[in-house]
């Protein structure tokens, strides 16, 4: 479980539940028609941008911003390494009965022992890299697009709650529900794009960017793998993923370990 996407929610919906609970109580915020409005028509007004299957599809991308937590590259290079190391000492036919945890580094090293040319197999894993980063492009898409939507239905909510108000003004017992309307499909709006969509959109586009980076270790390292490629030389171009200074944590451990 992502903890940061978590908390993140929690503190933010906590300040604003808590706020309205400090105050006039939290029924005076409850509103159904204005619920509708919104959520409603937010939907709705996806769905029409969407397939169904492709609505349906990103609330389960939309659980990794939320559950889901990448493998660290550091890790993924480690195995990567110790597989090469394997397969130069004792052949590739060594990796067959080797656990693999990561399922497309599994497939890429099954494809290595079965005996499939390279470019066939650097073809199957780059066509899985690159619908995986479309179906998370489509999530991201998604919602941006609820995150676009909510606020803008909730100043449609907005107007249909004032001309409900300005068209009965003889009837002072109808001016207090019609302006909840407007005010509060307002604010659900808001809330709905900024307290949720928008940053599930954002935390997908960073899930989406690891998974690359992952994938494009693993295409890599398969390709090394199966041209026997070093495994200090492999692991040193791998490094070249990860950021200036880890790999300068990961040169100090190394230093240390040849110290002792």
């Amino acid at each position: 479980m992502d903890l940061a996407t978590l908390i993140g929610v929690l503190i933010a919906w906590a300040l604003i539940l808590g706020t309205i609970a400090m105050g006039s109580g939290a029924l005076v915020f409850v509103n159904i028609p204005s619920l509708v409005i919104v959520l409603g028509g937010t939907m709705a007004v996806v769905m029409m941008r969407y397939s169904l299957g492709q609505f349906i599809g990103s609330i389960k991308v939309a659980m990794k911003a939320f559950l889901h937590k990448s493998e660290s590259a550091e890790e993924l290079i480690l195995s990567v390494v110790e597989l090469a190391g394997i397969a130069r000492k004792e052949g590739l036919l060594a990796l067959e009965g080797q656990e693999i945890n990561n399922p497309v580094l599994a497939s890429g090293i099954r494809m290595l022992v079965d005996g499939h040319e390279p470019g066939i197999v650097k073809q199957a894993l780059s066509t899985e890299m690159n619908e995986t980063v479309k179906r998370h492009r489509i999530g991201q898409d998604l919602f941006k697009s609820i995150g676009d939507a909510g606020p803008a239905m909730g100043m449609i909510g907005t107007l249909v709650g004032l001309v409900q108000m300005l068209s009965n003004m003889s009837d002072p017992k109808s001016i207090g529900p019609a302006m909840a309307v407007a005010l509060l499909t307002t604010l659900y709006g808001a809330m709905l794009a900024n307290m949720f969509a928008l940053p599930v959109s954002d935390k997908l586009k960073l899930r989406s960017a690891e998974e690359q980076m992952n994938k494009n270790i693993i295409i890599q390292s398969v390709m090394g793998i199966q041209e026997g490629q070093n495994p200090k030389v492999l692991e040193e171009l791998l490094n070249n993923y990860l950021p200036v200074s880890k790999r300068e944590a990961d040169t100090d451990a190394v230093n240390e370990d040849a110290s002792e």
